[in-house]
């Protein structure tokens, strides 16, 4: 069953491109990934520090495995200064 998850991410003001950089990063390495069935980065026009992820995963063991890749827990270490805020995440069932 496939696992959809949007994540909302906010910088720091002062951190925007970094941390823009940091999640592009992101979307080329996770799109790599067998069981990555989408994994697109947005970034608000109205909030330009706060990045959202829409990401479609194959199945539970896809996304757990993605969840374990070294290059995301680097982005968590190296992301925590950059961040205003804890990231949320919700997971979604496509209703339409």
């Amino acid at each position: 069953m496939q696992i959809n998850l949007t994540v909302i991410i906010k910088s720091k003001l002062e951190s925007i491109e970094t941390l823009k950089s940091l999640l592009l990063d992101l979307v080329q390495n996770s799109t790599k990934e067998a069981a990555c069935i989408q994994y697109d980065l947005h970034q608000s026009k109205d909030q330009p520090n706060t990045f959202i992820f829409h990401e479609i995963w194959e199945n539970q063991n896809g996304l757990d495995n993605h969840n374990q890749q070294l290059y995301l827990q680097s982005f968590f270490e190296n992301s925590k200064s950059l961040l205003q805020e804890t990231p949320i995440l919700y997971k979604t069932e496509k209703l339409g």
